[in-house]
């Protein structure tokens, strides 16, 4: 039986409601099951011996939850007695696995998945704050699946805050590479996942870790470098689209808002504005340029670094004004251009090809209007 097949007969073997009347009234409450609804089904003596893997409820729970009552004598219960159906769930889970050997806890199924990985991508939160656990203490919380992802990148693909919170507690580093050398960060820069991103941070705080804001993946591109260019992929397509139907065009604005969120915790955390990328030298300001993404430039000329870097030259001698202006008629160019120059931006600076700005502008109205501006710079200066 594979580690997969065994976490899914463990589920369906389980059963956490000792009557009927308990299930139902669970079923109604499951709605509040992480934040308000609270349970008593264990002994004192088997809260004392699973204690050790109780989160501290101050950080994810109400200090003060309301007055609940037990299920089958309907008075309040005491505040010994009274606890959240995550803190329930977790001593089930405990009692589950409690012989699990070690040897079973760290094995790689034909995936290269343990049973960690699988309880992560499932959503099985209780589940894996356990295994997380036992893991942690025999050293093996970072432990990688084929495609060199921890569990804690797992839940950030996934998209679950909660858990990436619980494995950061629990000691999962995040500045770990996959097989593409991708941090968390990358992959919540990559796919938009702003409240994983903030939850990482946030509980990285708590615990001391210091994270690498600013490492870079196998393609040498930062957190920040992705989110830019994910956001440059939306306005792309943003643009493509003639008559978009109003449920894709809602789709789009919201998937460009979460990147740009992405962006902005990012530079909260600390991400260098001024960080070129390894392969071409291209900053975050030369990336948004690409696209004349004028959101993106309002957003970082703002920055008060953006003025030491808004001439910065690719590999290729190529400053932000010149791959402005050899945009092909781009919607939003001629408004990039002219927040460019207003910063600062250099028309009189040549490439490595010997080009000004001015001698790649494109042919036609955009063109024509892009030339007058820079002509008009280029006879001031002189």
């Amino acid at each position: 039986m594979t580690l997969r097949e065994r976490l899914q007969t463990s589920a369906t073997n389980t059963k956490p409601w000792t009557s009927p009347e308990d299930r139902s009234i669970m079923e109604q409450t499951s709605g509040f099951a992480r934040a308000e609804t609270v349970i008593s089904h264990s002994s004192p003596h088997t809260q004392r011996n699973l204690a050790h893997f109780l989160p501290p409820v101050v950080h994810i729970f109400p200090k003060q939850p309301p007055q609940y009552l037990d299920f089958q004598q309907k008075t309040p219960l005491s505040t010994e007695a009274r606890m959240s159906l995550f803190h329930w769930q977790i001593q089930a889970e405990a009692q589950r696995i409690e012989e699990i050997s070690p040897e079973l806890l760290n094995m790689h199924d034909s995936d290269g998945d343990t049973y960690l990985h699988i309880a992560v991508a499932h959503g099985r939160r209780a589940l894996a704050y356990v295994l997380a656990a036992k893991m942690a203490g025999y050293g093996t919380l970072n432990k990688k699946e084929r495609n060199g992802q921890t569990a804690l990148q797992i839940a950030t693909v996934t998209n679950q805050p909660l858990i990436a919170h619980d494995l950061i507690a629990h000691g999962a580093s995040i500045n770990t590479g996959d097989s593409w050398g991708r941090s968390p960060l990358h992959v919540c820069a990559e796919k938009g996942h702003c409240l994983t991103l903030q939850t990482i941070w946030r509980t990285a705080l708590q615990t001391g870790q210091v994270i690498d804001v600013d490492m870079f993946n196998y393609e040498g591109l930062t957190p920040l470098h992705t989110a830019i260019l994910s956001h440059n992929a939306v306005i792309k397509e943003i643009r493509s689209l003639e008559n978009p139907c109003l449920y894709m065009a809602q789709k789009l604005v919201q998937k460009k808002h979460m990147y740009l969120d992405c962006i902005k915790t990012l530079l909260h955390m600390g991400a260098s504005l001024t960080t070129t990328d390894l392969k071409s030298g291209r900053t975050c300001l030369y990336m948004a340029s690409e696209r004349a993404n004028v959101e993106l430039l309002k957003e970082f000329l703002d920055q008060p670094l953006s003025v030491s870097i808004i001439n910065n030259k690719t590999f290729s001698g190529n400053t932000a004004l010149h791959v402005v202006c050899s945009l092909q008629n781009c919607k939003g160019q001629v408004e990039a251009l002219k927040l460019l120059m207003r910063h600062g931006a250099d028309p009189g600076i040549r490439n490595l090809e010997n080009d000004l700005p001015l001698h790649l502008v494109p042919e036609g109205s955009i063109g024509g209007k892009l030339g007058q501006i820079l002509k008009g710079k280029l006879l001031k200066l002189k």
